[in-house]
């Protein structure tokens, strides 16, 4: 008889943000008979269960003995550092996974330590929270995320099929990627981006006066730098394991900055407005042009007054209507005088009713097309 489950034993090791998070929305799927959480500090252990992440606890990695799907919730150096130790106890034909924000290395040592008859399927969801540990563990967290899946040429196809029903069954988008591909891709549209902003908050206390300087630091700077504050354990173990990557995105970046810093220099007005001109329209086109695993999605803009509960009046709207909003971001505030909610929706059907429904609310709105 076959079983309704797609894994009839899951351990995470390490039940914190993203492992908490898997085990919620694992659970709320019912895709798993049993989710055991596995870790050092057996009070996040303890909450966890508490919370419903995970069935039963453990601080003994001989519990990976039977497991099918073995999940590695720990930051990259810690699951690197994992990997000899749980080899041992793994039973032939479990897959193991992680959630790491890196992919070459790991994948490296996973091939070279796990033993023979084990599948490693790198994973990286790219989702997250300003919430730390598993008091921020969401079953929703994934819902319309990214979750990228490095799988290798030897990796069986009906494995990965496995681990690609249980991510999507959280609302998760799967992207197959190859481990170069991906760590290249997320040097440049994430971990270049931390250290500009870490650099910026840096130089901006190298300036005299700086604590005075500081309260000028409006919306713009604060959008920029708003990353440096994440956690540094887990960015040093990103820059240490995707080091090439990065310092080649640094490379292209460090010629485009010298590039506008000699024009300035040169007091070349052609050249700056160029440049500038060049990054508006390659900004305003990518939207539009996006191919690749951005998803098209239509837009609204509205001007809101400035009161309580406006939010909360548009989604009503929309909601008594039967429309779903895609994405909503704030673009501007001005205090006393309400300001600009961009809206997203998946179809430009939805966009047109929804334009429709807010304007007759007298709600002012303008429409276009931008992406996920």
């Amino acid at each position: 008889m076959q079983s309704r489950y797609l894994f009839d034993k899951v351990a995470i090791v390490g039940v914190g943000l993203i492992g908490g998070s898997i085990g919620l929305a694992a659970n709320d799927k019912s895709l798993v008979r049993e989710i055991i959480g596995i870790g050092r500090n057996l009070r996040t252990l303890e909450i966890a269960m508490e919370y419903k992440a995970v069935q039963r606890i453990s601080t003994d990695y001989r519990e990976l003995s039977d497991c099918d799907l073995v999940v590695l919730g720990t930051p990259v150096n810690t699951t690197i550092e994992l990997l000899p130790t749980i080899a041992p106890f793994l039973k032939k034909g479990a897959i193991v996974t992680d959630v790491g924000s890196t992919k070459v290395k790991i994948t490296q040592e996973a091939r070279d330590i796990l033993p023979e008859g084990i599948v490693f399927i790198g994973g990286h969801p790219m989702a997250g929270s300003e919430k730390k540990g598993i008091s921020g563990a969401d079953q929703y967290l994934f819902e319309n995320a990214f979750y990228v899946l490095t799988p290798d040429r030897n990796t069986p196809k009906d494995s990965l099929d496995r681990l690609k029903t249980l991510i999507e069954s959280f609302g998760a988008k799967t992207i197959l990627m190859d481990p170069q591909e991906h760590d290249l891709s997320v040097a440049a549209v994430s971990h270049l981006p931390h250290i500009i902003a870490s650099t910026l908050v840096n130089s901006l206390f190298d300036f005299e006066n700086s604590q005075k300087i500081a309260l000028l630091a409006a919306g713009g700077f604060r959008d920029t730098t708003r990353i440096a504050a994440s956690n540094p354990d887990m960015w040093r173990d990103i820059l240490m394991t995707n080091g090439e990557f990065i310092l080649h995105a640094v490379d292209v970046f460090r010629e485009r900055l010298n590039e506008i810093y000699e024009a300035i220099k040169d007091k070349d007005e052609k050249h700056i407005y160029q440049l500038l001109d060049r990054a508006k329209k390659l900004k305003t086109g990518m939207p539009a042009n996006a191919k690749g695993y951005l998803p098209q999605l239509w837009e609204i803009v509205v001007t809101v007054p400035d009161r309580p509960g406006i939010i909360g009046y548009i989604s009503n709207i929309l909601g008594n209507e039967g429309i779903n909003i895609d994405d909503i971001e704030i673009l501007r505030v001005r205090e006393g005088e309400g300001g600009t909610i961009r809206l997203a929706f998946s179809n430009e059907e939805n966009q047109k009713r929804a334009a429709q429904h807010l304007t007759a609310a007298n709600i002012t709105t303008r429409t276009g097309i931008g992406s996920g």
